[in-house]
């Protein structure tokens, strides 16, 4: 199988070394990639969003399938393009990306499919901002209701913050807070039939201890002893299975990944958001767990064959992630700074590029990220440590408290 991977960050590093390990998989062809997909992958110059341009790419390369990793080019329609040539390609239409492209659209799907999340009001103007956040009261959210690369959330008990932020977003979604630890879970899907994988963990915060502004994600876990054991079999039951009729029943049938992060309730599980892609960085604690050949699973997906897709196998044990951010971030990132140790089994590239004397250099926020997989979580979690350790990058930031409540039963 020929296969074409869309993106450059960590997800789809993680996600070129799965198919790289695919025996069916005999090219690995990656736009634009990144120095470590380049270790697994054949790099090519294409901007992810030029919907035409990802399609030329993938009809010049004979590619039997493509996977689109990012989700600007999902709610773009790349998927689209690239299925108007022929060829199978495991992401989402355009249409049905909006699940991920819009908080409010996804908010009327829940609605419509009696799913189980929580209150909230879409605004477009600050009175009726204000209104929502008194009927709400706090802890506050606000999320821009667009795409805004995991960073257009504030969970606050300060109105002028939550204020603030409403006001930059332009139109902004209101919710409810929903209290439980949160759980991300990734469904692989052909519009009908569902692959659910191993639920995750992971850390929005900056800082240790749940402190200080959201990210994109620092960290993660997997899997989740503490989680109640048919959590799998009800979120499918409850929120999957009835998303996936809805949206049958408008015409758009979501084919490819839905990621659902979800909340812990007293009430049971609730959804927080969904997704139209693989999260980063659970990906890659999910991935590294995962014994299924996975380019197998994404063109059953792909191509409508979900159903005859042999049950998944997993490895034992667990698996930590740990992000490796870079200096400001996640303000306006410093780039530029030299790292070393970045050739390790098990690092995992993001935001890295090569310098013209072919030194590897930070350009993004999150960097890296280090995983390890151990007989244990405790284990995994030593291991991506000491790996961590081993990784040299000035002004580097990154959490010392990934998974520890997990450890010491503190969830």
């Amino acid at each position: 199988m020929r296969v074409l991977l869309i993106g450059s960050g960590g997800r789809e590093h993680a996600l070129a070394v799965g198919l790289a390990a695919d025996p069916s998989v005999d090219f690995l062809a990656a736009a634009p990639g990144n120095p470590g997909i380049a270790q697994v992958a054949e790099l090519h110059d294409v901007k992810v969003t030029d919907s035409a341009a990802v399609a030329a790419l993938a009809v010049e390369l004979s590619a039997d399938l493509v996977v689109i990793g990012p989700e600007a080019p999902l709610v773009g329609g790349v998927a689209d393009a690239v299925r108007a040539k022929g060829i199978a390609c495991f992401g989402p239409s355009g249409a049905a990306a909006a699940l991920e492209g819009s908080k409010a659209f996804a908010n009327e799907v829940m609605a419509a499919a009696g799913v189980p999340t929580a209150r909230s009001f879409a605004c477009t103007d600050m009175v009726a901002v204000r209104a929502a956040l008194t009927e709400l009261g706090a802890p506050y959210v606000v999320k821009n209701d667009g795409l805004a690369a995991g960073k257009g959330v504030v969970v606050t008990d300060d109105l002028d913050e939550a204020l603030i932020h409403a006001e930059a977003c332009g139109k902004v979604v209101i919710e409810e807070f929903l209290p439980g630890p949160e759980v991300s879970l990734f469904v692989v899907t052909d519009g009908t039939a569902v692959a659910p994988l191993m639920p995750a963990q992971d850390f929005k915060r900056l800082s240790d201890g749940d402190e200080g502004p959201n990210t994109g994600g620092m960290g993660a876990y997997a899997p989740l002893d503490w989680a109640p054991a048919d959590l799998v079999e009800r979120v499918l039951r409850e929120t999957v299975e009835p998303t996936l009729a809805e949206m049958r029943r408008r015409g758009t049938p979501f084919a490819g990944l839905l990621y659902v992060g979800l909340a812990l309730t007293p009430d049971g599980p609730k959804v927080i958001e969904f997704n139209a892609r693989f999260g980063d960085p659970e990906t890659q604690v999910v991935l590294a767990l995962l014994d299924s050949p996975l380019a197998g699973l994404l063109n059953a997906a792909a191509t409508g064959t979900l159903d005859a897709h042999p049950p998944l196998a997993w490895k034992d044990g667990s698996a930590v992630t740990i992000v490796v951010a870079s200096h400001n971030y996640p303000g306006v990132p410093r780039t530029g700074d030299v790292i070393e140790g970045a050739e390790a089994p098990g690092v995992i590239h993001a935001g890295t590029a090569r310098r013209s004397d072919g030194a590897l250099i930070s350009a993004g926020g999150r960097v890296l990220s280090v995983t390890a997989v151990g007989q244990d979580l405790r284990g995994a979690r030593q291991a991506a440590y000491a790996l961590i350790d081993g990784v040299r990058l000035d002004g580097a930031q990154y959490r010392t408290d990934i998974a520890l409540k997990a450890v010491e039963g503190r969830i």
